[in-house]
């Protein structure tokens, strides 16, 4: 695949910016989260052998759907077509259960080893949605330790990022104001 085969593009959102880089199906390869530097996000995009482009139609509609979903409003991101088929047999099978979360709804990672068939896994759970390509469109933003602790994220600004997200989606429990 050559640097012409894939793009990527910015946008702005209520978080910050993103960016999404897709391939030549129009499929979405990568999702860069919220950042205060459009530079940093081109960068990691870079990383996924695409250069700047503007989006075809499905890809710009995918990344109005995520302007819209960091807005709070009740959006559904499951038709977003990705390509995770290159990805590792564990991933592929951790994020088709993890894009089954709805919008403000959440798993543990023991929830979701205990759905792809090895309950023992949630570890591997939890490094394979840290390599997660596509947050957010694959919601592992929605999975969280037991007891609902939010965890880790890789993403920038880690779990108060993630926090941010599951408030965007009315999570009960994140964004809302406390007592104490």
């Amino acid at each position: 695949m050559t640097r012409d085969d894939r793009g990527f593009t910015l946008f702005d959102t209520a978080l910050g910016i993103c960016g999404l880089a897709w391939d030549l199906q129009d499929r979405i390869v990568a999702v860069a989260l919220p950042e205060s530097d459009a530079n940093d996000v081109a960068v990691y995009l870079r990383g996924f052998d695409a250069t700047e482009q503007t989006p075809p139609e499905a890809v710009a509609e995918a990344a109005e759907s995520i302007v819209r979903l960091f807005a709070g409003e009740d959006v559904d991101l499951s038709a977003i077509v990705v390509h995770v088929s290159d990805l590792p047999e564990f991933d592929q099978r951790v994020y088709a259960v993890t894009r089954s979360i709805p919008r403000g709804r959440t798993l543990t990672y023991g929830q979701v080893a205990a759905r792809i068939g090895q309950p023992l896994a949630a570890q591997a759970v939890g490094r394979s949605l840290g390599r997660n390509p596509i947050p957010v469109v694959i919601p592992c933003h929605r999975v969280l330790g037991a007891g609902t602790e939010v965890g880790g994220f890789s993403a920038p600004g880690g779990a108060a990022t993630k926090g941010r997200i599951l408030a965007a989606e009315s999570v009960p429990g994140f964004g809302e104001p406390t007592l104490f």
